[in-house]
């Protein structure tokens, strides 16, 4: 059986192992300003096409708990001139209380609404092997150099570049708008984090946190 439909319940212990989602900070929709992007580096060989790069996206807060599916799934179709409310998408995506099933939900409505170029990728292990971190890099890179969000389905706890902790033991969705450094470092969109909006991760942690779970790029 596929393991992001095996681990898709939509009861509250369903919750606990899949498409869940945590509410931090914010109890209430709302812009957050979005930190300040470093400049990007002068191109200077073929390697720096790859250097950096954050797409624009309207960033809003998850309004309750159960929201994240449909706060970052609009925050990925923000990016692509599509204004849905996080109501619509919630609608379109099948989430309840118990959360947002899995990415193969969130695949198929950002396929929906942008035209079918988004494709579910899993991470089966409890820790990404080194070829599926590098398969990672490449779907990001893949994916905003056209222009498209990552939207990542989390689980567990891990620190950013800056050494702030971000835990979601109980599963969360979230989106990746950018990359710097050639793809190690992944720019995050964090519906459940007004105060930050966004923050950059290591890929390793990024992978690692998707572990056992899946995305959409």
């Amino acid at each position: 059986m596929n393991p992001i439909v095996q681990k898709s319940g939509l009861s509250v212990v369903g919750l606990l192992v899949a498409g869940g989602c945590a509410l931090g900070p914010a109890v209430a929709a709302q812009a957050a300003p979005a930190a300040a992007a470093p400049a990007a580096p002068a191109a200077s060989n073929q390697t720096d096409r790859h250097a950096e790069r954050i797409l624009g996206v309207d960033y809003q807060a998850q309004p309750n708990f159960y929201y994240c599916g449909p706060a970052a799934t609009r925050i990925a179709l923000s990016a692509q001139g599509k204004a849905l409310s996080q109501d619509e998408v919630a609608r379109l995506l099948g989430t309840t209380e118990a959360g947002t099933p899995s990415a193969l939900d969130t695949t198929r409505v950002l396929n929906e609404l942008t035209g079918g170029k988004y494709r579910t990728t899993e991470i089966r292990d409890s820790v990404a092997r080194p070829d599926q971190v590098e398969q990672l890099r490449r779907d990001v890179l893949a994916a905003v150099d056209a222009g498209r969000p990552v939207v990542a389905n989390i689980k567990g706890t891990t620190v950013d570049t800056d050494g702030n902790p971000h835990s979601y033991e109980g599963g969360h969705y979230l989106t990746l708008v950018g990359y710097r450094d050639g793809g190690d470092t992944i720019r995050v969109a964090d519906p459940a984090d007004p105060a930050v909006g966004e923050y950059w991760m290591s890929l390793p942690k990024v992978a690692n946190w998707i572990a056992e779970r899946g995305y959409s790029s």
